[in-house]
């Protein structure tokens, strides 16, 4: 089969490039080997999308060249993507921090893209494995399990490894390889930590407990939620600091984000009232939490046994280092399995920022998480995906 452009990998931004070269007139035929398009559409944001932010900006990604999503992300912007939204009266909701999910359910965003697609005549064929893919002098040659396509342009859009049971391989890179261009090193990221030993006992016993903190890893920090599991560490606030995290490096949790614990205890020891340390941390967060703290070795035993009026400037410190100031290095991550997203990728010096056509491949594409730009959670990833996509389908 003849076409103008193959799009491999019909994800968000496949899907995308494809509706955009379609609408141009280019023939377009989109090739997926799972058995439907949109998988990871379909499961983002709990079933209801997290589909975009409000704020988006070159800040919020992390590649080896933090200069080479900006282009993009400037010419499609999520107030681009919000048309398309409102085009299509889908309706949507923002949560926090930005984040644009749908009302309803996710396949709501989907339903958009393949609208999109049917209008622009673009052809989609599931269950195809790609044999092999082959330089020609007229663009490329594509073997498949669905037969051979030639084309002038060839788009790689397949995504990165994370989630592997919802079909994620690392295909991509191969192709790049293929055709000479590096990647970088890449790692599970927006992953929960697992932790071990006593510290894996209690996050067992705590599993459930949500609170908000402050995380920071060197220099990065964010304040979100974090949720004790029974394999570690999880919510939005590890997801996010996932991102920055390198193996052997520590982290540091703040439990009490935004208010001084040496003030409150000196005027808890002040004001004469004989509760207890516990009882007033516990007003401020979940009781089985501050039970199973004040337990730590962390604290000296005498910090435990003493009446507030009774604390001394040590115990303050004790106090406020363990709340304030808890320093963790976390033997690992959940991996791949469960990791939102893929971080590094094919290397974008090789890669043109306008076009995002390979620099010594002509007609070779590579767009959205394939590549080594990765964004924050909370819709930066779709958005990345959108403005990638748009961007090449003016080109393909």
């Amino acid at each position: 089969m003849e076409t103008d452009c193959v799009v491999i990998g019909g994800g968000a931004a496949g899907l995308m490039c494809a509706a955009t070269a379609g609408q141009r007139g280019r023939r377009v035929c989109v090739l997926d080997h799972a058995n439907k398009v949109g998988k990871k559409i379909l499961m983002s944001g709990g079933g209801r999308c997290n589909f975009t932010n409000y704020f988006v900006g070159p800040e919020n990604f992390i590649s080896r060249n933090p200069h080479f999503c900006i282009s993009a992300l400037r010419r499609y912007t999520p107030y681009d993507f919000l048309e398309l939204v409102h085009r299509h009266q889908l309706e949507y909701h923002e949560k926090t921090l930005g984040q644009l999910f749908c009302d309803h359910k996710s396949r709501d965003i989907l339903d958009i893209l393949l609208s999109e697609c049917r209008q622009a005549q673009v052809d989609i064929r599931t269950r195809c494995s790609i044999e092999r893919i082959e330089k020609s002098d007229s663009g490329f040659d594509v073997h498949t399990t669905d037969g051979g396509f030639q084309c002038e342009s060839l788009v790689i859009a397949t995504g990165g490894l994370s989630i592997p049971t919802m079909g994620a391989t690392g295909f991509g890179y191969e192709v790049a390889e293929q055709f000479g261009l590096s990647i970088t090193e890449r790692d599970a990221a927006l992953v929960p930590f697992t932790l071990r030993g006593q510290w894996l006992e209690l996050a067992k016993a705590l599993s459930g407990v949500s609170l908000p903190v402050s995380v920071s890893v060197d220099q990065q920090t964010f304040a979100e939620s974090l949720l004790f599991t029974h394999r570690g560490l999880s919510g939005p606030a590890i997801l996010q600091i996932s991102n920055y995290w390198q193996k052997g490096g520590a982290v540091s949790i703040d439990f009490l984000p935004g208010h001084a614990l040496d003030e409150w205890l000196e005027q808890w020891r002040n004001d004469g009232q004989k509760t207890s340390l516990k009882n007033r941390l516990a007003n401020h967060l979940p009781k089985r939490f501050v039970e199973a703290w004040l337990q730590l070795p962390l604290f000296p035993e005498a910090v435990r046994q003493k009446s507030l009026p009774e604390l001394s400037r040590s115990d303050f410190q004790a106090l406020c280092e363990g709340f304030h100031r808890w320093q963790l290095v976390p033997p690992g991550t959940e991996g791949y399995r469960t990791a939102e997203v893929t971080r590094g990728g094919v290397d974008t010096d090789a890669i043109s920022s306008k076009t995002f056509e390979a620099k010594t491949v002509s007609g070779l594409y590579f767009i959205g998480e394939v590549l080594d730009v990765t964004g924050w959670l909370g819709g930066y990833n779709f958005q990345w995906a959108w403005a990638s996509g748009h961007c090449a389908g003016q080109y393909v």
